[in-house]
């Protein structure tokens, strides 16, 4: 691991091997596979670093932090022949499997309109490389990538984005609320992520011909890893509060429980497709349509217009 704190990184994983620059990682001929966790300004030249040596790629959302600079990336892992994949860790999370499921087995009907949230109360700026105004800073750029990649698992590429992108804290510099209306043919898809409301609305708000589906709550595996929970145990993943589904005649509502989220599917499958046993669980191709819309969305907050796509 490339860390300026060997220390920490030997008492919180003892026998991982710490280094100090990203130079010395490539220069090893035993690493097979580069993870980018850096800033978001920082994950295109230090994948084209990685792949230019010879290395897979993993690159933590966004995948960059311009369209551009995503595609030069992965024409580098093209042109090379290696894998490149972006971490769009949500796709695991335990209330998207449930939805997804929901939706194969045709529960809701056809979807007309569907909500998701990430709502938050930070209402003091915090001097971070995310708060700042700086390339990839922000809420769009933090949020707004798990938000459209999750919409474009389900439904596909839009016709077109309409967003609003604001700074609305007090002292605020980079991006802190942001609402977008993805526009299908026959359905409405609204994506909102914000640090300034102190009562969550839903997590996902999804509403079909026949049935709606409610979610509140976040995905607890990040909380768990920060609790120091070990991966796997027992509890890992389940969701503590259930989705509910309502039905549009009778308006009867019942608990419509998930399987529990697990990251670990993603590397999983990354290891599969490593050694040619597997598809590459989240493409670079994918990626780069969530960086199309992203983009989108701030031309169309500049414009004040709907952009098509």
């Amino acid at each position: 691991m490339v860390t300026g704190r060997p220390d920490a990184l030997a008492e919180a994983w003892p026998g991982v091997r710490a280094v100090a620059t990203l130079d010395a990682a490539l220069a090893d001929a035993a690493i097979d596979l580069v993870v980018i966790a850096t800033p978001n300004d920082l994950h295109a030249p230090q994948a084209i670093a990685a792949l230019e040596a010879g290395k897979a790629v993993v690159i933590d959302k966004p995948f960059a932090v311009s369209l551009e600079e995503a595609r030069e990336v992965a024409a580098v892992a093209d042109a090379r022949g290696l894998l490149l994949s972006v971490f769009h860790n949500r796709r695991w999370d335990a209330d998207f499997l449930a939805l997804k499921a929901e939706l194969h087995a045709n529960r809701l009907g056809p979807v007309r309109t569907f909500e998701s949230r990430f709502d938050r109360f930070r209402p003091e700026v915090r001097d971070r490389w995310r708060e700042k105004a700086q390339p990839g800073g922000g809420i769009w750029h933090d949020l707004g990538p798990h938000l459209i990649d999750q919409a474009l698992v389900l439904f596909g590429r839009p016709l077109g984005i309409t967003c609003d992108l604001a700074v609305l804290r007090d002292g605020g510099e980079a991006i802190d609320w942001a609402d977008a209306v993805l526009r299908y043919a026959d359905k409405r898809v609204v994506l909102h992520a914000d640090m300034t409301t102190p009562a969550p609305d839903v997590r996902f708000a999804v509403h079909g011909a026949r049935a709606s589906w409610l979610k509140s709550g976040l995905d607890v595996q990040e909380d768990q890893l920060k609790a120091g929970l070990p991966v796997g145990r027992e509890g890992w993943g389940v969701d503590p509060l259930p989705a509910v589904r309502v039905d549009g005649a009778s308006g009867r509502r019942e608990v419509a429980p998930g399987p529990p989220g697990d990251y670990r599917a993603y590397y999983d499958g990354i290891a599969r497709a490593l050694v040619g046993e597997g598809p590459n669980p989240v493409p670079a191709a994918e990626a780069l349509s969530v960086m199309e819309v992203l983009e989108a969305g701030i031309e169309s907050d500049h414009r004040r217009a709907e952009v098509l796509l």
